[in-house]
């Protein structure tokens, strides 16, 4: 009979398979190095058990013990496949920005989760990077995995992704191309290829908003390059020290836009249900085209299953909200297409100042149209707003009618999106669009910058 004695031992041995149709403008053999047959449905299941392993062996981590680790879930799923099989209990921090269904994942393999916010510096105490360790420090018999500087983690890949890679190309492999995060996976499986070929060339994948690149490029880490980015697992804010950026020959920027669409495009056009970090790896792999020849056999690693995605890049009024989907939008109509279902966010001219202001807050908007009946009357405009209660602070209190400025145009759905370029300009931020049955909403001078990039 053939069987395993647990499932960790069905870890590894992940298969490799050609892409065909999106890499038709490759001058080159592509093949993806497909991680989500592994048990936890990710790369990170590797380095996950050889961490835990390592910790047990230099008695670090004892029966009983607790683990907690800062992940963005899939770090998290496999330490909990390892804590159940081998008796630990697992607290999982995320960063907000993390899918829903990372976080209801790992609770239903009995992992603790805690959420913390995205938008704060790594040694703030509320980022994720913070709670970790101060949750080890206050959990008796924990330990921190720390999977960005513990060292096992790009162990792992030197001692079984970057074998089976070299075993399964036999040896024909001349680039390798994965995203970056942690930098255990690049770091391991480049070292152990180009001990085997100096020449074979590694490439990092990143995400604008995160500092690896520039830092390959000039050995300065620029706070300039940091800022807020949707791309999950790729990218950071810090430098982990499983980077080892000697084994890294270049690093390549995908943005969040090409690569959400990417992955959805790997779905539908290569049958590979695979995660945000797959999409901005097969997209850089176009970037680089020109660097590929007819003899090059190029290795791109696939990081996670697309499940933990469904409510982000396969869900078309995420993707949409964010300008990622090339929807045809040709007419006013179709620019609130997305929405029609939710109510337009109103004033009635009584109402305070301090509610325009809740309401902006509340729905992240800048224009508010004022409404009587199924009447414009007037505009609440943030900037305008702004300028008068720097002149007088106590205008909160007063009604809307007298600080709102005047009504918003209204165009017809068939309205071309030309046509609005002109109607919106610094004096009319925004225009409300008639639907079909009267319905109103508003477009707004972003929503019309969306539609024309």
């Amino acid at each position: 009979m053939k069987y395993f004695n647990n499932i960790l031992e069905t870890i590894g041995n992940t298969p490799l398979v050609r892409i065909n149709k999106l890499a038709k403008e490759v001058d080159a053999l592509v093949l993806a190095k497909v991680e989500t047959t592994n048990p936890g449905n990710s790369v990170k299941d590797r380095m996950a058990l050889q961490m835990i392993e390592d910790a047990e062996a230099d008695g670090r981590l004892k029966p009983g013990g607790t683990i907690v680790e800062g992940t963005s879930g899939n770090t998290g799923m496999g330490l909990a496949l390892a804590s159940i099989i081998k008796g630990y209990k697992l607290v999982c921090v995320l960063p907000d920005k993390q899918s829903k269904e990372k976080m209801d994942i790992l609770r239903a393999v009995g992992a603790e989760v805690v959420v913390t916010p995205t938008a704060v510096e790594p040694d703030d105490p509320r980022s994720y990077y913070s709670v970790a360790r101060r949750m080890a420090t206050e959990i008796p018999n924990a330990i921190y995995i720390d999977q960005y500087n513990n060292l096992s983690n790009r162990k792992a890949h030197y001692l079984q992704t970057g074998p089976e890679i070299w075993e399964q190309t036999e040896g024909k492999i001349t680039h390798f191309v994965v995203g970056v995060g942690t930098g255990g996976t690049i770091s391991g499986v480049g070292r152990y290829l180009k001990e085997q070929n100096p020449n074979i060339k590694i490439w990092g994948i990143d995400t604008y908003g995160s500092v690896f690149k520039k830092y390959h490029e000039t050995g300065i880490f620029d706070e300039n390059e940091i800022y807020s980015y949707v791309t999950e697992g790729i990218g950071e804010d810090i430098l982990p020290e499983n980077v080892d950026f000697d084994v890294i020959d270049a690093f390549e920027k995908v943005s969040d836009k090409d690569g959400a669409v990417m992955t959805r495009r790997l779905a539908r056009e290569e049958g590979i249900f695979v995660g945000n970090s797959a999409g901005s790896a097969m997209q850089g792999i176009l970037q680089l085209k020109k660097h590929f020849g007819p003899d090059d056999v190029v290795v791109v690693l696939f990081h996670d299953h697309g499940s933990r995605y469904v409510g982000k890049i396969f869900n078309d009024d995420w993707m949409r909200e964010r300008g990622f989907l090339n929807d045809e939008v040709h007419l006013a109509g179709d620019l609130v297409a997305g929405h029609v279902d939710k109510p337009l966010v109103q004033l009635g001219k009584r109402e305070l100042v301090s509610h325009a202001i809740g309401k902006m807050k509340k729905f992240n908007i800048s224009q508010i149209p004022v409404m009587e009946g199924d009447e414009c009357v007037g505009t609440i405009d943030d900037s305008h707003l702004f300028q008068l209660m720097c002149e007088d602070p106590e205008l909160v209190h007063k009604s809307i009618d007298m600080v709102m400025t005047d009504p918003l145009p209204i165009v017809e759905a068939s309205t071309p999106i030309t046509h609005l370029a002109r109607i919106i300009n610094r004096d009319t931020p925004a225009v409300l669009v008639r639907l079909e049955g009267g319905q109103l909403h508003i477009i707004t001078r972003h929503d019309v910058i969306s539609a024309l990039q």
